[in-house]
């Protein structure tokens, strides 16, 4: 897991919901800090950054089991894509990452291009793909409306991944990737979060 720097951010009052003050993309949270997937009764919460390699880690490991939870509405999946490694690429590519999963989101592919972001994850240190890259790969999984470029080209994501950043150091988030099933933490790997779930479905 990379944890996060500490930010002097305040945290949020307890219960505390303020809808979000930049643009969200389709299917995010009435808070905007993260995108829902599928509408089973369990809630699992994911927070990754697309540079995090062991966020494809993660990806590898438990992506499969989590698309299986969802193709059985056993889950709903919550992604809260992130920036904190934006210092780690010359072209903040975290945050770039982050805003095309939004505009991914708005054409209703949002999770086949996460997983996609991580099969294609560059090296840390380096430019990240470019945003004719990112366009591309959203084309390539059958992306096909004009406003997925339109959107990454315009900027139009890029002050959400900051926000969700805010919003999960506000939560006590603390590194990546972080796991909460139903509220409550569990390791970041495909047999506590199975283990958790079944057992709130019990």
């Amino acid at each position: 897991m990379l944890a996060l720097p500490v930010l002097g951010l305040a945290a949020a009052a307890p219960g505390a919901s303020p809808g979000p003050s930049v643009p969200v993309p389709r299917g995010a949270t009435p808070s905007g800090d993260g995108v829902v997937v599928g509408d089973g009764p369990v809630v699992v919460d994911a927070y990754v950054d697309f540079q995090c390699p062991f966020c494809r880690q993660f990806e590898q490991l438990a992506g499969d089991t989590l698309d299986q939870l969802l193709a059985g509405h056993a889950i709903a999946l919550v992604t809260h894509p992130m920036d904190f490694l934006d210092a780690v690429s010359t072209t903040r590519y975290s945050t770039r990452a982050a805003a095309a999963s939004g505009a991914a989101a708005d054409a209703g592919m949002f999770r086949e291009y996460a997983r996609t972001l991580f099969a294609n994850q560059p090296p840390e240190g380096g430019p990240g793909l470019t945003d004719d890259q990112l366009i591309a790969l959203g084309q390539a999984i059958g992306i096909t409306d004009p406003a997925f470029a339109e959107t990454i080209r315009n900027g139009t994501y890029l002050p959400w991944p900051p926000y969700v950043t805010e919003r999960a150091v506000q939560r006590g988030v603390a590194g990546t990737p972080s796991v909460f099933v139903a509220g409550v933490p569990v390791p970041a790997r495909p047999e506590p979060i199975v283990a958790a779930v079944r057992s709130i479905l019990a």
